[in-house]
C-alpha cells in the first residue's frame, strides 16, 4: 500500500504548474512564520554571509527562500511522477550542454540550490544516460523508497550510500559514469577542512577535487535555477586545470565560485542548512 504522502504527490503531478507554485507560495510563507528554528538558521547564515545587507533585506531574502524551498519540494510531484514530455518541457538545459555528452566521466558540481533534484532529473533524462550520486538514506522506509525511485527515474542511475565510503564512488567514475555531486554542506569535522565561504571559515568536505583526481574525471558545474515556467540548468565548461596539487586551494576555489552563483540568486540557495555548525577550535557556536 502506498504512503498517503506519495499518493498525494502523484495526484499533484497532474495539476498545472501555476497552481502548484501558488500552493507552494502560500505554504512557504506560512512555514516562514511557524518554523522559527529554521528561520533563525537561515537568518543567521545570511547575517554571516551578507553583513553589508540591512536586516530588512536579509528577512526579505529569507522569506522568499522559504517560499522557493516549499515550491521546489512540491515540484518533485511532477519531476518524479508527471509524463516524460512534461518534465522535458519544463526543465531546460542551457550553456555548455555538450560537456554532458562526452564519453569520459565527469564529476558534476551541483550546489545546493533548490532546483537540485529537478536539475539532476533533467540531466539524466536529456543528456547523460549513465550516472550516479551519493545518497543519504531518508528516515522512514516509505519516504526513502519514494526519494530513491524519484532519483532513479531517468537513465541508468546508481545511488551510492554515503556510509559505504569512497571506493564505490571511484569505481563508478572509472566505469565512465557521471557523478552528480553536492559537496557544499557541513557534514561534520571528521573529513572536513576549513576554507572561507563568504569570508567565514566553513567546514567543507574536499570531495570535489579528491574524487575528480582519483576518478580521473573532469569537473563540470551544473547550476539549476527555478524559473516561472519550471527550471533552467546552466551547464558550465569543465574547469581547466582542476583539480590542482593543493586540495585546500581547490576546495577554497570551489566555494569562491559557488559564492558568485549565489550572489546572482541568493533566495534560491539552501540557507535552512546549518552551514557553519562546525566551528574552528576555540570559536563559539553561531546558532
Amino acid at each position: 500500500m502506498k504512503h498517503p504522502g506519495v499518493l498525494l504527490m502523484r495526484a499533484l503531478a497532474h495539476l498545472p504548474l501555476p497552481v502548484l507554485r501558488a500552493l507552494g507560495g502560500g505554504l512557504g510563507r506560512l512555514l516562514f512564520v511557524l518554523a522559527r528554528r529554521r528561520r533563525h538558521v537561515a537568518l543567521t547564515n545570511l547575517r554571516l554571509c551578507f553583513p553589508e545587507w540591512s536586516e530588512r533585506q536579509r528577512i526579505d531574502v529569507a522569506r522568499r527562500s522559504f517560499v522557493l524551498f516549499t515550491q521546489s519540494f512540491i515540484d518533485r510531484a511532477w519531476v518524479w511522477h508527471a509524463p516524460d514530455a512534461v518534465v522535458r518541457a519544463r526543465i531546460r538545459l542551457v550553456g555548455a550542454v555538450d560537456e554532458l555528452r562526452k564519453p569520459e566521466a565527469a564529476v558534476l558540481f551541483a550546489p545546493h540550490f533548490y532546483g537540485m533534484d529537478a536539475g539532476g532529473a533533467a540531466i539524466m533524462q536529456q543528456a547523460v544516460r549513465i550516472g550516479g550520486s551519493i545518497y543519504s538514506p531518508q528516515s522512514g522506509a516509505a519516504t526513502d523508497a519514494w526519494v530513491r525511485a524519484g532519483r532513479e527515474r531517468f537513465g541508468d542511475v546508481v545511488l551510492i550510500n554515503r556510509r559505504d565510503g569512497i571506493k564505490p564512488v571511484i569505481k563508478s567514475l572509472r566505469e565512465g559514469r557521471y557523478l552528480y555531486l553536492l559537496p557544499d554542506m557541513d557534514l561534520g569535522p571528521e573529513e572536513s577542512i576549513f576554507v572561507p565561504f563568504f569570508g567565514v571559515p566553513a567546514a567543507t568536505v574536499p570531495s570535489l577535487p579528491r574524487l575528480a583526481r582519483l576518478g580521473r574525471a573532469r569537473v563540470v558545474p551544473t547550476v539549476t535555477r527555478m524559473t516561472r515556467g519550471g527550471y533552467e540548468v546552466q551547464v558550465e565548461p569543465a574547469w581547466a586545470g582542476y583539480p590542482g596539487d593543493d586540495v585546500e586551494a581547490d576546495t577554497a576555489l570551489m566555494n569562491q565560485r559557488l559564492e558568485a552563483w549565489i550572489r546572482t540568486m541568493p533566495e534560491q540557495y539552501y540557507w535552512v542548512h546549518k552551514r557553519f555548525k562546525t566551528r574552528p577550535p576555540g570559536q563559539p557556536p553561531v546558532y
